[in-house]
């Protein structure tokens, strides 16, 4: 098996790191100081992103992305990952593959336009009673006529406050399964401001500061037919199909912060004296550093192997699931190890450590907690035993 990156793999890479470390890391302590990231600044590295050939890299290029393959996507995504959430996310849009369902007038009127940076999207399945349960959602969509009357809340949105339409998921009705009766799911196109539609804040977190949560509330709101991405009472299809590859990139990017936290206990390990020499030297540090530089490679084979695989279509929820939770469960462990091998000093703002430590805490709980992950892997292997 070829591990070697292509030439065209290694200039992504390159560039990719580049803008990260140029345009992105100077602006990490403002957001991390204000917990916003200001309007002027975040469409002014928008523009910057989308000169350097970054911005919506991960569309096919039919449709004007990048059309990277996966593997060289997951390359990407780890480099944009080891800064600041509400930098890269906000600054460097990867539009969801969720769009690519858009038919007709609906790719002139939210694919196009978001692939170019003109229009942003924010994602809407999470509700207060329901998160990783997606058929226990509460907000409906009701037929009436031609159009469609939708009542609900969700919450966790991310980025909503700023994102011009939604992609809205709702119940539209129910049917019969071997577990009982069960919520047929819809996907809706819903644009900011549209009557029965607001968007109120969120909550504070302790993770990714600057990248905002939304909650959003629909009161009566009526949405013609045509606002239906994808078929009806299909929407759960829909976001399984984006489910992975956005495991997946939660998966790169933990490999991205998770390499800096690496990087930055192994130079303070080789500098900091103790005892009349560096603290690396002692088993007690040396050995972590060991440990953090295993788990890591460990890590970035297993995702790259799910995006190899996902290339060649062989992939499946198991080896997204797998990917996930070793890349977000590794992030923990180094992010965890680095600041205790620099002591005192890890904990102060000073460093980006505490921010990637606070920071890894989330990436066990979305897009699939842990428990959910280990859930999808063990029951990948013991159905075919008829269990």
């Amino acid at each position: 098996m070829d591990f070697s990156l292509t030439d065209e793999q290694e200039l992504i890479v390159k560039t990719t790191r580049d803008f990260v470390r140029k345009e992105l890391y100077p602006h990490e302590m403002l957001v991390e100081e204000s917990g916003a990231l200001p309007d002027e600044l975040r469409e002014s590295l928008k523009s910057k992103a989308i000169a350097a050939g970054l911005y919506a890299a991960n569309m096919p290029s039919e449709v004007g992305g990048a059309g990277l393959d996966t593997v060289a996507w997951a390359l990407y995504e780890k480099e944009l990952g080891a800064t600041n959430y509400a930098l890269h996310w906000s600054c460097v849009g990867r539009p969801s593959n969720i769009l690519l369902a858009c038919e007709g007038e609906q790719r002139e009127r939210y694919l196009l336009p978001t692939v170019r940076g003109e229009r942003t999207e924010c994602l809407a399945m999470t509700e207060p009673g329901a998160g990783s349960d997606l058929r226990g959602m509460k907000t409906s969509a009701v037929a009436a006529g031609g159009d469609f009357v939708i009542n609900g809340t969700k919450h966790f949105i991310s980025h909503a406050d700023h994102s011009d339409y939604v992609i809205l998921f709702a119940a539209t009705g129910e049917e019969g399964s071997a577990r009982g009766v069960r919520k047929k799911i819809t996907a809706f196109l819903i644009d900011r401001g549209h009557p029965g539609f607001t968007i109120r804040a969120g909550y504070k977190n302790v993770s990714h500061r600057g990248y905002t949560n939304s909650i959003l509330d629909f009161s009566d709101c009526r949405v013609p037919k045509s606002a239906i991405l994808g078929e009806l009472h299909r929407g759960f299809e829909v976001a399984n199909s984006w489910l992975g590859a956005t495991r997946l990139q939660v998966a790169a990017t933990c490999l991205g912060r998770a390499e800096r936290a690496l990087d930055l206990a192994t130079h303070w390990a080789a500098e900091r004296t103790q005892f009349g020499q560096p603290i690396g030297k002692f088993q007690g540090v040396g050995f972590k550093l060991a440990d953090m530089a295993m788990e890591l490679r460990a890590a970035e084979l297993l995702v790259l192997n799910a995006a190899w695989k996902h290339d060649r279509k062989t992939s499946s929820d198991m080896d997204m699931a797998i990917a996930k939770l070793k890349a977000s469960e590794t992030l923990a462990m180094i992010a965890d190890e680095a600041l205790q091998i620099h002591g005192g000093m890890g904990l102060m703002s000073d460093l980006p450590l505490e921010r990637i430590w606070r920071d890894a805490r989330i990436e066990r709980i979305w897009e699939g907690t842990s428990e959910i992950q280990r859930h999808i892997i063990s029951r990948a292997m013991l159905r075919p035993l008829g269990a």
